[in-house]
């Protein structure tokens, strides 16, 4: 959201509010945990989680994303150069520690979410009033997937993030659906669907900078913070894809879109829509471009 500007009308007119830094660190921490699964599409399982090692520590928030991969959230109210650094220890805990998380998880969230944790793809997201060079620099020297997001508060109770950095991490697993399918979702059928899931593929990952992937079985998600689309691998006929945005903002044509609010189905996003030929994908790229925008 870079260039985010918030606007707060009166019965005079419509005014400007300065962004400005927090008072306090608790406070953004409080504003982004109050919102988490909107602002980030985390779900969050514990504030302030004591972790039990030798040098102790507080995870600030620790949380599930939309994909079932753990989440670790750090905050510091203006420039710290520290931030990364204690994330990636409190990570390296969690990845020692993954009965603790996974009965965390099944405690707030279920048996079922605790089994289908995507321990292949652990995040850890800064929130922070700015970031040095340095800092992104660091994070593209890592393994894991870190987000450097930069807050600003407009008024008292009003947040605006923007991502100032992001990067993959490179498990196992990625590495796996890299060699075995490059640039799509593995699939074991041939032919046009799965050229066709390829080219959207592409063009997804092509709407802009720090899109990142992430595989699960049924569907590859396409992030920036939150999802903003999931791909199913390709049925015989044609391709599904579920993005974020709204389907009542959307003139829905029947055989291409759908509204499935509320309705099962694999990966995350209440807009469907169905591909069965290059033409329909690039009817469908203002959709994409919707979705990628409101997250």
């Amino acid at each position: 959201m870079s260039g985010l500007k918030l606007f707060h009308t009166t019965t005079s007119g419509v005014t400007e509010v300065t962004p400005h830094l927090a008072a306090v660190e608790a406070d953004v921490q409080d504003l982004v945990e109050a919102h988490m699964q909107t602002m980030l599409g985390v779900t969050l399982l514990a504030s302030e989680y004591v972790i039990d090692c030798v040098d102790g520590g507080r995870i600030d928030s620790l949380g599930l994303d939309e994909n079932g991969a753990p989440v670790i959230v750090e905050y510091k109210r203006g420039t710290d150069a520290g931030v990364i650094n204690q994330g990636l220890f409190y990570m390296a805990w969690l990845m020692s520690h993954k009965d603790a998380f996974r009965s965390l998880v099944r405690d707030r969230l279920g048996v079922t979410a605790a089994s289908q944790i995507l321990w292949s793809a652990p995040r850890l997201i800064c929130v922070a009033g700015d970031f040095t060079r340095y800092d992104a620099h660091a994070v593209r020297e890592h393994r894991r997937s870190i987000d450097l997001v930069r807050y600003r508060y407009y008024g008292s109770d009003h947040i605006g993030l923007e991502t100032v950095a992001s990067v993959t991490g490179h498990s196992v697993e990625a590495k796996r659906v890299r060699r075995s399918a490059p640039g799509a979702p593995p699939v074991r059928q041939q032919g046009a669907m799965a050229g066709l899931a390829s080219a959207v593929d592409e063009v997804l990952v092509g709407l802009g900078d720090g899109v990142t992937r992430v595989q699960r079985k049924q569907y590859r998600a396409y992030q920036r913070l939150r999802n903003f689309a999931c791909l199913i691998p390709p049925q015989q006929t044609k391709v599904l894809v579920y993005l974020k945005a709204d389907p009542t903002a959307v003139d829905l044509v029947p055989g291409f879109t759908r509204d499935v609010t509320g309705l099962g189905h694999h990966g995350t996003g209440d807009l469907e829509v169905q591909l069965r030929t290059e033409r329909d994908l690039e009817r469908a790229q203002d959709l994409f471009r919707l979705s990628y925008a409101a997250a």
